[in-house]
């Protein structure tokens, strides 16, 4: 590796990204030294505090982790890793503890026991849930807290990771560049164990749930590191954005349909029930098929939830009611729009069961690995427990390289600036590149796919990188992750779970097994297209 002069020892473990999956692993840590690096201000620019849902745990009487396992392993689609499944399941009681005594305020009944919701293709109500719709907010302030008074945790805001840093075969830690430094020389921030929590994909997306920032920059970063990905092609599609023209999309979480709100098209149609047997409750990435054909036919659709809920949306599901009062809509009386819109990604960095990437001294866990828990799809309020998890996992993994010391000094000259954040909210909204590349993704690498559609989008992505005026690394990483999604899909030559293909729209067992690709492979698919 050459000599680098702007180098930062973390001085213990090092987490990129301070959503749930980071901050649980942080705290797992404790008292062992561990710097968080965020490139906003921890509570912002995380998936995790956008979750409506909660934490899917099988906690209430008369449901099981198994049955959790087995209702996680059919939404999947057939390629769900069976012992994964059933060992983050019978995990998921303790780590809702974890969070409960860190402070989350999840809904209680005057007993005391959880009040769970029913979300689609659960066979229970095991939902475990924050004031209706606000428990990704909810959970993420309690473990803010948590972070902010425990000494072994140093929280560095206004740093962006671009690179992970390479010598003798192993990951030694990131490079980084303070907010809005686009050009300028990066930071080598050093690591014995660099955990990689930076979120997923979604916002590769031109219609998406996923904050600004959420881009794949973890996964092709990553990739570009030579790690190796797995189902990178399977991304799911929340059917239930609402359709507001905000970027990013509002989300009207599941639960509504798990109350019995119903989707209807503008003639007044309850089309699902023609759809699945579950109707509105089926999988995601069949209620989200259902309403992009609706849609493609020139049709609007609209979420109900008048006659089931009525008025008490209104405190049952505040975040839900604000989204809709925000923007004109009484979902009292009013029916509320809706679209498909890339929400989740089930692909990632491949990794072991303790959160081991194939790289050495890299560690990934949330929406940037690929554990094998979700399959070809991901099961509702699966996401925010597979985070928990796998950060505890991580933590009792590398504890054994650092031993606790006292507190860690801040990094000199870093910290977030509001001007200069602000700055690149407005330059990611308008920067011509990444708009362009996210609508290659929506049109070309959507809901519905083809092998036309696929080749057109990886000779796309190819022209964006050769045209782009001052390509940056941060770009390179969207691009990457990008070819990947679009390599998968084109190779997988089948429709299974969030991946459709409407040339080849039937399962096929010859594909009943996970895509494992390096960016090299994928690079090889785009040249070849």
């Amino acid at each position: 590796m050459p000599a680098f002069d702007n180098v930062l020892n973390a001085d213990g473990a090092l987490i990129v990204g301070a959503g749930l999956a980071g901050l649980f692993c942080a705290l797992k840590l404790a008292p062992r030294p561990v710097t968080v690096i965020s490139p906003k201000p921890l509570g912002f620019g995380a998936s995790s505090a956008w979750a409506q849902g909660g934490v899917a745990a099988a906690v209430g009487e008369g449901d099981s982790s198994h049955a959790h396992a087995v209702d996680t392993e059919i939404a999947g689609a057939g390629i769900v890793d069976e012992e994964v499944a059933e060992s983050v399941t019978a995990e998921a009681a303790a780590r809702i503890e974890d969070l409960a005594r860190w402070g989350t305020p999840f809904d209680r009944d005057t007993l005391g026991h959880y009040v769970l919701s029913k979300e689609a293709a659960h066979s229970k109500n095991r939902v475990v849930r924050v004031e209706g719709d606000r428990a990704g907010y909810a959970i993420m302030q309690a473990m803010i807290a948590e972070v902010r008074k425990t000494p072994s945790i140093r929280v560095v805001e206004g740093l962006t990771v671009i690179d992970l840093a390479r010598a003798d075969g192993r990951i030694i830690g990131v490079y980084a560049r303070k907010l809005g430094d686009r050009y300028g020389e990066p930071i080598l921030i050093r690591a014995r164990a660099t955990v990689l929590a930076a979120g997923g994909l979604g916002g590769l997306y031109a219609v998406t749930t996923n904050p600004p920032g959420v881009r794949g920059h973890a996964m092709g970063m990553a990739a570009r590191a030579g790690a190796v990905i797995a189902d990178p092609e399977f991304v799911q599609f929340h059917p239930t954005a609402i359709a507001t023209g905000a970027d990013p999309a509002p989300l009207a979480t599941e639960a509504l349909r798990g109350e019995g709100a119903i989707l209807v098209n503008d003639l007044g149609e309850r089309f699902m029930l023609a759809v699945h047997k579950d109707a509105e409750l089926a999988p995601r990435d069949i209620v989200a098929r259902a309403n992009y054909r609706q849609i493609k036919a020139g049709r609007k659709v609209f979420l109900d939830t008048r006659a089931a809920i009525g008025d008490r949306i209104m405190t049952a599901f505040p975040t839900v009611a604000k989204y809709c009062t925000d923007f004109g809509i009484d979902p009292t009386k009013e029916l509320i729009p809706v679209t498909p819109a890339a929400h989740y990604h089930m692909g990632g960095v491949k990794v072991d069961d303790t959160g081991r990437s194939s790289l050495p001294g890299l560690w990934v866990c949330g929406e940037a690995s690929s554990t094998g828990l979700h399959g070809a799809n991901r099961l509702a309020s699966n996401s925010l427990l597979e985070a928990v998890v796998y950060g505890a996992r991580i933590a009792a993994d590398i504890s054994g390289l650092e031993p606790p010391r006292g507190p860690l000094a801040p990094f000199p000259g870093i910290g977030w600036d509001e001007a200069a954040g602000e700055a690149v909210e407005e330059n990611l909204r308008n920067l011509e590149p990444v708009q362009s590349l996210r609508h290659i993704m929506t049109d070309l690498v959507g809901v519905e796919r083809n092998a036309d559609d696929l080749k057109l989008a990886l000779r796309r992505i190819a022209e964006l990188e050769q045209s782009a005026q001052g390509v940056t690394r941060s770009f390179l990483n969207m691009t990457s992750s990008a070819t990947l999604v679009t390599a998968g899909a084109l190779q997988r030559t089948e429709s299974r779970g969030g991946h459709f293909r409407t040339d080849y729209p039937e399962p096929s067992p010859t594909w009943a097994h996970h895509t494992l690709m390096t960016l090299e492979q994928a690079l090889t698919i785009r040249a070849e297209a």
